[in-house]
């Protein structure tokens, strides 16, 4: 694996040449790169065989037919441009709303640059050069997260791109569901030279290790057979895998066992329904792990797992979050593997997958240069609170995880769609191999990289762009996942987001005479909430109908230009269920809202302002301006505004 060049000199100040700025004051070296890498675009296509004549003739641009659609093309580009104009202006420090930011011009040019190539990475025959370089991004965030990215080590990691998070956590359920049912599948075929568990239940319930082992036993006991026998055992194992069966057969087949539970915090993204239903799990296989403080409540999480031991419900994953996309808090992982290890060696082996799609680039902070682990002290240097004990142990624990979803395109900066799976050990993914022999061609190389060069048999996508793995690797390559390097942009978005809960703090005692205002989870991350009530309300629907009030005048509206808006936010809502009694006792007892009005407001939630800060302009240090203090004076007119 290559890796990026020594940056001596490499400073906050190089952030300066990250972006394209919020008055696109890089405008020029963006042009720049644009014009010179189409220009070389065009050399390589005039070079690649010189020989063969001009399929469009050098008089063809004065052709009338040739100007009116040049005319026409021009028309509807203009028009598109014109109406771009009304996007959300995600580029600005105003815009402070959901996860999205500038790009970093690095993966915009690298994505600009190889979209004229048109790579497709399914396989190596339709994208030689990015296939590889998704693979090499992948053992980038392997090394950012604390697993294995030696490809010669026998348990190196693995990851691919996907179009978001959603489907990086499709992945995850996929495999697990494989690895799970992958030994039963062992023993209904009845190899016994492998040393299988002894029943179905124990087969069922291997931690993931244990199965990822077996599958790596397997493939040794395969290649010493003849090959006569290797195909007939390989078609033997095949027939008795869910993958063949389906969920119905498969289970029909060995009813000692249920259908396993995916377990997932309250607050956890919706793709994790979608999953269910998606893999034929159902909805209702969706167990929901109760919070305290919007984090994993660890208790009540023991409780679930001693509960499913009892009546023998196998459990598929259990879900911790790293950055929830609501609240920014960071899930106790650590106690989530520890618990994991306890029940499996009890017979309760499950998979933990991390859904980092938010939080993931905060792990730079916690790597050093050479990809191990900063202590608590050094990542904590230069914050006010950044991270807890709580969160840097969640981070720490990682690399006992199996499987994690990353979004590069949310806080590493680079264009939709790059989302990222990666699990710890790539033994695993030949149980999702899937052949296509107009597409793929031989037989699975021992080579690491040779091997996921016919990434389609793997992936849940059939089709897709090789420009945003271009984006994503030329991105990490100029600004390599550790502290020294990316992690000056992550440290700029956590300084962010303490100065904001300060501000927040002192914004609640200025206008104590309109509103109550209160943060009502201290942030893991750059992600902080707000909760509002008018001063002397008891009633959650009145303190709704405010918030809301609030939130049009913060939201993007298309019927109106962009430049009437002073800011941009967005809203979330507290649920009781994820609050729990002990949470709406303190929250509403700070707001002055009376929990028996909950029932009044619509869906019984209480609606929340959200504040999105990763713009790394927020706190202008160029020209002592910031954004923030900003936002609050803002936020203070209309409060006071609505309330009179």
């Amino acid at each position: 694996m290559s890796t990026a060049p020594p940056s001596p000199s490499f400073s906050a100040h190089t952030l300066d040449a990250c972006f394209l700025g919020p008055y696109a004051q890089n405008d020029t070296l963006l042009e720049k790169l644009v014009v010179e890498f189409l220009r070389d675009h065009v050399y390589w296509r005039r070079n690649f065989h010189p020989e063969d004549p001009l399929a469009i003739s050098t008089s063809a641009a004065l052709h009338p037919d040739y100007l009116a659609f040049e005319a026409k093309m021009r028309r509807e580009l203009h028009l598109l441009s014109a109406a771009l104009k009304k996007s959300v202006p995600f580029h600005s420090p105003r815009y402070i709303g959901h996860m999205a930011s500038d790009l970093l011009l690095p993966g915009l040019a690298a994505q600009i640059l190889t979209l004229p190539y048109n790579p497709n990475n399914v396989t190596e025959d339709a994208a030689p050069v990015t296939v590889e370089l998704e693979v090499k991004v992948g053992l980038q965030l392997a090394r950012m997260l604390g697993y294995v990215d030696d490809p010669m080590h026998p348990e190196c990691a693995f990851g691919h791109l996907t179009s978001g998070g959603t489907v990086a956590n499709y992945q995850a359920l996929r495999l697990a569901l494989a690895q799970k049912a992958f030994p039963v599948a062992l023993r209904a075929a009845g190899i016994s030279e492998l040393g299988l568990p002894e029943d179905d239940w124990a087969a069922f319930n291997l931690h993931p290790r244990a199965a990822t082992a077996l599958v790596a036993r397997w493939g040794e006991w395969l290649a010493q057979a003849a090959p006569a026998e290797r195909k007939r055992w390989q078609m033997k194992v095949a027939a008795a895998r869910i993958e063949q069966l389906g969920l119905v057969e498969f289970f029909a087949a060995h009813p000692a066992l249920k259908v396993p539970k995916v377990l997932a915090p309250v607050t956890a993204h919706y793709s994790w329904s979608k999953g269910c239903k998606l893999l034929g799990l159902g909805r209702a296989q969706l167990g929901q792990l109760p919070e305290r403080g919007m984090r994993i409540d660890v208790d009540a999480m023991e409780a679930i797992l001693a509960q499913c031991l009892r009546e023998r419900q196998p459990i598929l994953m259990a879900v911790a979050v790293l950055g929830t996309t609501e609240y920014g808090t960071i899930d106790p992982i650590d106690a989530v593997v520890a618990a994991r290890e306890r029940f499996a060696q009890r017979g309760l082996g499950f998979a933990v997958h991390v859904d980092a799609a938010w939080g993931g680039y905060l792990a730079t902070l916690f790597r050093n240069e050479d990809g191990s682990l900063r202590s608590r002290d050094e990542v904590a240097h230069g914050f006010d609170a950044f991270p807890t004990p709580a969160a840097h142990a969640a981070v720490a624990a990682i690399a006992d995880t199996d499987s994690v979803t990353v979004d590069p395109h949310k806080l590493g900066y680079l264009p939709y769609g790059a989302g990222a799976f990666i699990c710890r050990d790539h033994r695993a993914t030949v149980l999702l191999t899937e052949a296509a022999d107009y597409v793929f061609h031989g037989t699975a190389s021992s080579d690491y990289m040779t091997r996921y060069r016919s990434l389609g048999q793997i992936i849940p996508e059939g089709s897709k762009s090789g420009a945003a793995a271009a984006a994503v690797y030329v991105s990490h390559q100029v600004l390599p996942l550790d502290h020294a390097h990316f992690g000056l942009l992550t440290a700029r978005t956590i300084e962010a987001a303490e100065a904001f809960r300060t501000r927040a703090h002192q914004f609640a005692e200025e206008n104590a005479d309109v509103v109550a205002a209160l943060v009502p989870f201290d942030p893991d991350s750059n992600l902080v909430c707000l909760a509002l009530n008018p001063a002397g309300n008891r009633s959650v629907a009145v303190a709704n109908a405010f918030v809301r009030r609030l939130h049009d005048e913060l939201r993007i509206d298309p019927g109106h230009p962009v430049q009437d808006k002073q800011f941009f936010g967005s809203a979330t809502t507290l649920k009781p269920e994820a609050l729990g009694d002990d949470g709406i006792q303190r929250i509403f007892a700070a707001l002055g809202l009376d929990a028996a009005t909950l029932d009044d407001a619509a869906d019984s939630k209480l609606m929340i302002l959200r504040h999105t800060l990763m713009n790394p302009y927020l706190i202008d240090r160029e020209n002592g301006i910031s954004y923030i203090d900003l936002y609050f004076e803002h936020l203070a007119k209309r409060v006071r505004a609505l309330a009179g």
